[in-house]
């Protein structure tokens, strides 16, 4: 009897010590934050604008999708929904200074904007910032957290009826359970029946390792009674929902009915339909087994077996699972890379590594509020998606890939507004999951879309005084030439080898033709061009050699992108940027983003090679722009080295397309035929958004005149010139003399304003979103402003127009 209660007495001193123990330690976990403390990055605001078509439930969408509710104890913020309004509250936890705003629609039309701060009207409204990620920790765990209010109803009950369907009725243990698990492993022989509880599965996950022993269990059963006792059901089932293993995508971990909902739907867990909820609640038993993207008829058999025991549990009727059960898997296309842009978060975390060492992003929660458009960066992982499946396709066609596997293509795609350089979309490659390489930071040859540098050094001759002006009309010789540099060769060959003799500078660029290039640089000197490269902002490799014309040292995707905001941007470089602000978790402000910008180009040369840029879409090499249906104002510049580029912009966006292997072999597709498919693309997609779909034409500055001229002699237009065309020019470099190659009487401009109504000297330009016409003859001379650099000649030594003669006159005059 003594040794039974010696025996009884040691049991309660172990079971005491060890109750203690795990209560220590269960206060240490819950006081501290079950989960790992990480930064968020979140979007851009977006933009609710007057007179913009959107609906009430798109609003509420976008607002859900930011952490609003309708509670107003929600720290996010809180919205109310009315008959013809939507009014927002943002929160203490809201990006902005707590501005509630009333959102009046009419139609699906927005048609007023109040603050209800102040009472004013006003004619946009910024909705709060959408969270993109949560930093992954050092284990590369990916979770979003959620609140038990916040989880809809057909996910609760899809978990509880796959893995504890009396989860709210036990207290921590489910004998029925214990005796069916039991009788089930004695009938087949083996262990196949679990038996463990939610409470037990969340008392196992945060506090011990997965090593199937009976001390564990034991703890396990310690853990559980006390967290019955300290948490409510509610709280336990949250906590289970953020910690739930839902296996991985890519080189990540998915922890978390939030993230889980993100990652394979590509929406708010709020949003999840009973199909969506299903799938989730069955992935949890054997996520890599039931992954939906490698095993999706698993998945579906899985689901529909979860959506079996709701009908069996009552949560659902029969016409309810009927149609659940025939519901086709719908997985985001895409879903990592346009849902949460993993290669730009990459980027983020990389400056943020770079620029505030002081700080720990990964175990401190800081919010990171970043330039990225949501919008625009799930249509330029679609327009990768569609853009590759013909790019693949082609390359697939090559003879030396027949008998071979054919390898994948990669692809970077970038983003930008010119005006304060802003990245709005990038995408990194064509599956982060299978390889991280950004291939936006990847150093290419950037072939010919490089050449818009050579000629812009080229105007900028005209701003240097007393040195003869390079300009569009100004002629070159496109044959087979040599060019000596530090005593040796250097022979460049046209595309298929095919050269055309007499050219403009402009049909140079249009049709990317590589003799007149080289020969331009060697005019202007491989220094100058070297210099402007590196001005625009790319990379000190860069030579001032004769190969440096045809783009030979290599540069980024997002080099070129940043360079060419330089044209876009009237000759103002804005420097790349992807953070805008970061508050630490008690909203202070540690960070804040001023643009960067440096003048590069005088605005009148930028102009001008915008224009002669425009030609490539109009004539050369990316005519397949408008032939594909992109029809804005848009200038641009195809390239082809090893690999395909396309780098354009509109006055919106500049995108920067570049197409590749990434063992450096050559892709044997030209930048029109690999690259250019997926930037149309992208720029129809992106467009269509109210931001970006007011597109303007480039208008010319102060300084730049229209002459029209013959393409022949790059002299003054007659009228008898069969092919004379509009051309432009800083004003002071335009021709002087006529044409005199075709007859027919002869034209001089003058440094006065060309006669004719002021409607004809004023530049013209055509209606917004139509291409601009080559066959369209514009008047003999326009103005785009006064001179302002440039000093005209002295008018002495100036022929004046001949007056017409008649008939006899003229040819009394051959005679002569």
């Amino acid at each position: 009897m003594g040794a039974t209660a010696g025996l009884a007495l040691v049991g309660f001193v172990v079971l005491g010590y060890y109750w203690v123990k795990y209560s220590r330690l269960i206060d240490q976990k819950l006081r501290a934050g079950p989960f790992q403390s990480t930064s968020m990055i979140f979007s851009a605001p977006r933009a609710v604008n007057l007179g913009e078509a959107i609906s009430p439930a798109e609003i509420t969408a976008q607002l859900r999708s930011s952490g609003y509710g309708d509670s107003r104890s929600n720290r996010m913020g809180w919205f109310h929904v009315r008959p013809n309004s939507v009014e927002v509250f943002p929160g203490p936890d809201s990006f902005f200074d707590q501005e509630a705003g009333l959102i009046r629609l009419a139609g699906n039309r927005v048609s007023q904007i109040v603050s209800l701060r102040d009472n004013t009207e006003r004619v946009q409204y910024l909705l709060e910032p959408e969270l993109i990620t949560n930093l992954s920790d050092r284990n590369r765990e990916k979770r979003r957290l959620v609140r038990f209010p916040d989880l809809p109803k057909v996910l609760v009950d899809a978990v509880i009826s796959a893995e504890d369907k009396r989860f709210f009725q036990h207290a921590g243990f489910d004998p029925l359970r214990v005796l069916k698990a039991a009788y089930v492993d004695v009938k087949v022989g083996w262990r196949r029946e679990g038996a463990s509880t939610l409470s037990m599965q969340l008392a196992r996950g945060f506090w011990l390792d997965q090593q199937k022993t009976w001390s564990r269990k034991a703890a396990e059963v310690l853990i559980t009674l006390q967290l019955e006792q300290r948490l409510s059901k509610e709280e336990i089932f949250e906590y289970y929902a953020n910690m739930v293993d839902l296996g991985r995508r890519g080189s990540f971990a998915i922890h978390g009915f939030g993230q889980g909902a993100k990652v394979y739907f590509g929406k708010d867990v709020r949003q999840l339909t009973l199909p969506e909820a299903a799938l989730l609640a069955g992935t949890i038993q054997r996520p890599s087994f039931t992954n939906p993207f490698r095993h999706p008829q698993r998945a579906m058999a899985r689901r529909n077996l979860v959506l079996g025991l709701m009908r069996q549990n009552g949560l659902i009727s029969e016409e309810q699972y009927q149609e659940a059960a025939a519901t086709e898997l719908q997985l985001a296309p895409g879903a990592m890379e346009s849902s949460e842009a993993p290669f730009f978060v990459d980027l983020v975390h990389d400056e943020l590594q770079a620029q505030f060492q002081d700080h720990d992003f990964q175990s401190e929660t800081y919010r990171i509020y970043t330039t990225l458009d949501m919008n625009l960066q799930r249509e330029a992982a679609e327009a990768v998606r569609v853009g590759l499946q013909e790019v693949d396709a082609r390359v697939h066609r090559q003879r030396r890939f027949r008998r071979e596997e054919t390898p994948d293509v990669q692809v970077a795609l970038i983003a930008l507004d010119p005006q304060s350089g802003a990245v709005k979309a990038l995408v990194g490659g064509r599956n982060y999951g299978v390889s991280q390489l950004n291939r936006a930071l990847a150093k290419r040859q950037p072939g010919s879309s490089f050449k818009p540098f050579v000629y812009a050094a080229a105007l900028n001759t005209a701003l240097i005084e007393g040195r003869p002006p390079l300009t569009p009309a100004t002629l070159l010789q496109d044959k087979p030439t040599t060019f000596w540099f530090d005593d040796k060769p250097y022979a460049p060959d046209n595309f298929k080898s095919e050269f055309h003799g007499t050219v403009t500078l402009r049909q140079a660029l249009a049709k990317s033709l590589n003799v007149p290039t080289v020969s331009v640089a060697e005019m202007v000197g491989y220094g100058a061009v070297e210099d402007l490269a590196k001005q625009a902002g790319m990379n000190l490799s860069i030579q001032p050699t004769p190969a440096i014309a045809l783009g030979a040292y290599e540069v980024t995707p997002l080099e070129i992108a940043g360079a060419y905001t330089v044209f876009a941007n009237g000759g103002v470089l804005s420097k790349p940027n992807f953070v805008s602000l970061i508050r630490d978790d008690s909203g202070n402000v540690i960070y804040q983003r001023r643009p960067e910008h440096r003048q590069v180009l005088d605005p009148r040369v930028a102009y001008v090679m915008t224009n002669l840029m425009e030609e490539v879409l109009r004539s050369g090499t990316g005519v397949a722009v408008r032939g594909r249906g992109f029809v804005l104002p848009a200038a641009g510049k195809t390239g082809t080295s090893r690999d395909g580029w396309f780098a354009g912009f509109t006055s919106k966006l500049v995108c920067v397309v570049w197409v590749g292997f990434d063992d450096n072999r050559e892709l044997n597709e030209e930048g029109a035929h690999s690259a250019l498919p997926i930037w149309t693309e992208f720029m129809k997609r992106a467009h269509q958004f109210r931001e970006y779909h007011s597109v303007s034409e480039f208008t010319p500055p102060d300084g730049v005149v229209s002459v029209e001229i013959d393409p022949a002699t790059g002299g003054l237009a007659t009228r008898a010139c069969p092919n004379a065309r509009t051309e432009v020019f800083l004003m002071g470099t335009q021709p002087l003399e006529t044409c005199r190659l075709h007859g027919g009487g002869t034209r001089v401009a003058s440094w006065e304003a060309p006669a004719g109504p002021p409607e004809l000297v004023a530049s013209a330009a055509p209606p917004a979103g139509a291409p601009q016409a080559s066959s369209q003859r514009p008047p003999a001379a326009r103005r785009g402003g006064s001179p302002a650099a440039l000093s005209p000649p002295p008018a002495a030594g100036v022929p004046k127009e001949e007056k017409k003669r008649g008939f006899f006159r003229r040819l009394w005059g051959v005679f002569k």
